[in-house]
């Protein structure tokens, strides 16, 4: 069995300053020597390196949300619900204990995440509360409720109280939830400016 094999197309070398004819010896080859690869290397790695960084930025940001655990949708969607709260009763005090000060303000649950999950991320049950009330005084719940009662009523702190079915919430539904409240939080924003 005989192989023929044609001869191969000449090119003309990418280094601007050869330019020579060649034939080249693999797929692919651009370059007659590999002192012109050398001098060409720096001209086209700053092209190359941009457009790179421009398809990996895609592909990485792609791949991140493909590798993304349930629970970082659900920080997301946390984060999100938080900045809306504390964007949604920047000018009232804290939920607890009425002051207003310039320390830092948490998006304070009444029936804590632990104990109804299925009330995470209802804006009912999220308010504006001072840092030393939710972390040192656990919600300081006592306080909260008298004026829970006065913010939204007694029927709909009985609602909050009562018994709710739980919920499995999708990453559909995280992300759902954190667009919403993003686009809610920029709309108070904008509203505000």
């Amino acid at each position: 069995m005989v192989i023929s094999t044609k001869p191969r197309k000449a090119k003309t070398c990418n280094n601007p300053e050869c330019r020579a004819s060649f034939e080249p010896q693999r797929l692919g080859q651009k370059v007659c020597s590999p002192a012109c690869a050398l001098a060409t290397k720096g001209v086209n790695a700053d092209k190359a390196r941009k457009a790179l960084a421009e398809v990996g930025r895609k592909e990485l940001r792609a791949a991140k949300e493909r590798v993304k655990p349930k629970g970082q949708y659900m920080r997301e969607a946390q984060v999100a619900i938080n900045a809306w709260v504390r964007l949604r009763d920047a000018a009232l005090p804290c939920v607890s204990c009425g002051r207003h000060h310039e320390g830092q303000y948490h998006a304070g649950h009444y029936r804590t995440v632990a104990g109804s999950p299925e009330l995470r991320f209802e804006p009912l049950n999220i308010h504006k509360q001072c840092a030393p009330c939710n972390n040192h005084k656990s919600g300081d719940i006592v306080n909260y409720r008298i004026e829970l009662v006065k913010r939204i009523g007694a029927e709909l702190v009985e609602w909050l109280e009562g018994p709710h079915e739980p919920k499995r919430y999708t990453i559909e539904d995280l992300k759902t939830i954190t667009a919403e409240y993003r686009a809610k939080t920029r709309e108070l924003r904008s509203a505000a400016a």
